[in-house]
């Protein structure tokens, strides 16, 4: 489209768009018109003992359409009224066309009874001048042409009724759509930063009590067993640089920044014994055993069942009094993966596990897959956490 054509086009528009903008400019302009129209065609009159009462008859039907907009019935029963008396007092003025306009405004604004009134009215009033005004032969003639006029009005104020409100329904469905559009961003948006938020809690509180263990154990080792102090150093080092780089990878996620997202995988289950590892380092003797014919699962589940044992194992570090051994039990029930973690310590308290962060996202990992968690002291000391994923499987 070239300039000058969409100049005219933006110009057309807003021409178009200026009497919705300005109603009682744009009927009073309209009236004016009339009015100028009415004055061009009576102007042979003016020497005319009828030029008064056109005057009068035309000032009365033509200043009313200022406010068709705002009192359309108001203005349709007032002009019919002044026709009347027209009628009865024999005078035939060219401003009677203010009628139809009047009747195309009711059919627009009004509803379809009180619009076909007053078509109605207004063919009553035809069919009367047509009587008394047109020559006998003609009569049928001039009823069927100025009905024809009538029926026009009412049918384009009809339609043009209908195109709007078809119009308004479009818009509304529009606004309602980018409402709700707006609404399931915000919901993923949420769903996002809640999930980032259980991430950044696993890996910080998980990271962190391996590290303390680490650091305590090498401060420990220091007085008599340099060597083991100094590999607890070098594996506080490692763990602390693992939950840098996870760190910096949700950070860049939570900026929006515009770098390449990292092509690491997230861990699954295979990466359970590098995290089994990392606590048998801190001091706590752990073991894995898995049970059941093994099956697919998606790497979202793997990543939910990885998060469990790792927040579950990080709770055993802070809390658990002089824990002897932890061990992680991972069943498989086709489609449904069973994990349970658990140690044999004298207790840990109850208001920094239950109250706590923790157990809220196991919780809500495991309802992701239709599951749920169960956690709370072993009946021969200890505590005990068991979750249960049950839609997790991949199709086969």
């Amino acid at each position: 489209m070239t300039e000058p054509t969409a100049t005219r086009l933006l110009s057309l528009s807003r021409l178009r768009a200026w009497p919705r903008r300005h109603p009682l400019a744009a009927d009073a302009l309209l009236a004016v018109v009339v009015a100028l129209a009415m004055v061009g065609r009576d102007r042979f009159e003016v020497f005319t003992e009828q030029f008064p009462w056109s005057v009068v008859f035309g000032v009365l039907l033509v200043v009313p359409l200022v406010w068709r907009r705002h009192a359309p019935l108001v203005v349709f029963g007032w002009m019919a009224v002044v026709a009347a008396v027209q009628w009865l007092v024999w005078q035939v003025v060219v401003a009677d066309a203010a009628l139809l306009i009047a009747l195309y405004t009711v059919a627009v604004l009004c509803g379809r009874k009180t619009a076909l009134a007053a078509w109605g009215l207004l063919e009553l009033g035809i069919l009367l001048a047509a009587l008394k005004w047109a020559p006998g032969s003609d009569v049928a003639d001039v009823f069927v042409f100025l009905s024809g006029l009538a029926t026009a009005a009412f049918v384009l104020g009809r339609n043009v009724r209908t195109r709007r409100a078809y119009l308004a329904s479009l818009e509304d469905r529009a606004r309602r759509a980018e409402h709700e559009r707006d609404q399931q961003a915000q919901l993923a948006a949420a769903a996002e930063r809640a999930r980032i938020a259980r991430e950044m809690h696993d890996i910080v509180a998980h990271n962190l009590s391996v590290m303390i263990a680490l650091a305590d154990g090498a401060a420990f080792g220091a007085r008599g067993n340099p060597e083991q102090a100094e590999a607890a150093a070098r594996q506080v080092s490692a763990t602390g640089r693992q939950a840098l780089g996870e760190m910096h990878r949700l950070l860049g996620v939570l900026r929006g920044e515009g770098q390449e997202p990292s092509r690491a995988p997230q861990p699954g289950i295979e990466q359970l014994d590098e995290l089994i590892g990392q606590v048998r380092a801190a001091g706590l003797p752990t073991s894995l055993t898995v049970t059941g014919t093994s099956f697919p699962l998606s790497p979202t589940a793997q990543l939910a069942v990885y998060r469990l044992v790792q927040e579950a194992l990080t709770n055993v570090l802070k809390h658990a009094d002089t824990p002897g051994e932890a061990w992680v039990l991972l069943r498989y029930r086709d489609p449904v993966v069973e994990v349970e973690i658990g140690d044999n310590g004298h207790g840990r308290p109850v208001a920094s596990t239950v109250n706590g962060h923790g157990l809220a996202g196991m919780a809500e990992r495991a309802a992701m897959f239709d599951g749920h968690v169960v956690a709370g002291p072993r009946p021969g000391g200890g505590w005990r956490v068991r979750a249960e994923l049950a839609s997790g499987r991949l199709p086969s």
